[in-house]
C-alpha cells in the first residue's frame, strides 16, 4: 500500500459542483393594485391623493420606464422588446452566446403580458361635452 497525502486523495476523489444563477425575471406585478380598493389605497394613502385616478398611474410608469432604459444606457445594457408570441428564451440564448464577460446582465428585456386590470372610464356630461 502506497501512501497518500490528504491533498492526493481529495484530489481523486471530491470533485466541486457549483450553481449560479443562469435567470433571473423580474415581473412587475403588483396583486393589491389590481383591484379597486388597493388603487384608492395607493393613491389616497401611500401617495397623498384626495382623489384616485387611473391617470395618477400613467407619470409613475413613465419614471420606472425612463429609469430603467437610463441604465441600460449607462451600463451598455441591451434593451430587448419581446415580440407577441416570441419565445423570450429563444432570443436569450442568442444574446448570451455573444455575451463575453463571466457574468453581469445580458440583456432586458420587455414584454407586455395580457392580465386584467382595474380600468376607469372617462365620462363625459350630455350637457356641456366637459370630463
Amino acid at each position: 500500500m502506497i501512501a497518500q497525502s490528504v491533498a492526493e486523495i481529495l484530489a481523486d476523489h471530491v470533485k466541486l459542483s457549483v450553481e449560479g444563477i443562469d435567470r433571473l425575471y423580474l415581473n412587475v406585478y403588483v396583486p393589491r393594485l389590481q383591484a379597486e380598493l388597493g388603487i384608492v389605497g395607493f393613491f389616497r394613502h401611500h401617495r397623498g391623493q384626495p382623489l384616485p385616478s387611473g391617470a395618477l398611474m400613467g407619470p409613475i410608469s413613465r419614471r420606472f420606464v425612463a429609469a430603467l432604459e437610463a441604465f441600460a444606457a449607462e451600463q451598455g445594457l441591451t434593451i430587448v422588446q419581446f415580440r407577441k408570441r416570441e419565445r423570450k428564451d429563444d432570443i436569450v440564448v442568442e444574446q448570451r452566446r455573444k455575451f463575453c464577460k463571466d457574468e453581469g446582465i445580458v440583456l432586458i428585456g420587455k414584454a407586455q403580458e395580457k392580465t386584467s386590470v382595474f380600468r376607469t372610464e372617462r365620462r363625459r356630461s350630455p350637457e356641456t361635452g366637459q370630463p
